[in-house]
């Protein structure tokens, strides 16, 4: 079984935002801002490895479940599979 889970970068939750003064109100200011993965992705990655040890056990086969990662946008992307890969998923895929 594979699991697949969509993540996505974020600005990290902890940054206070600022508004670019060229783009309007609606323009948020990202350069040189601390990016990470949507916290809520964080918990369905850490949902998924759960499941996928849950199916290891219940089958008693290690390849049961595959847990992958993927993310859509720039190269940077790649620093948010890594994190996911770094907190236990088996694979990652990155589309630009």
């Amino acid at each position: 079984m594979k699991i697949l889970v969509p993540i996505k970068r974020v600005i990290d939750y902890a940054i206070k935002i600022r508004v670019d003064p060229t783009k309007g109100p609606l323009g948020v200011q990202t350069k040189n801002v601390k990016m990470s993965m949507n916290p809520f992705c964080e918990i369905a990655i850490e949902e998924a490895i759960r499941l996928k040890e849950t199916l290891v056990k219940s089958t008693k086969k290690k390849d049961a479940a595959e847990v992958v990662a993927v993310s859509i946008g720039p190269k940077q992307c790649s620093e948010t599979i890594r994190t996911a890969l770094a907190m236990g998923a088996d694979r990652g895929i990155h589309e630009q």
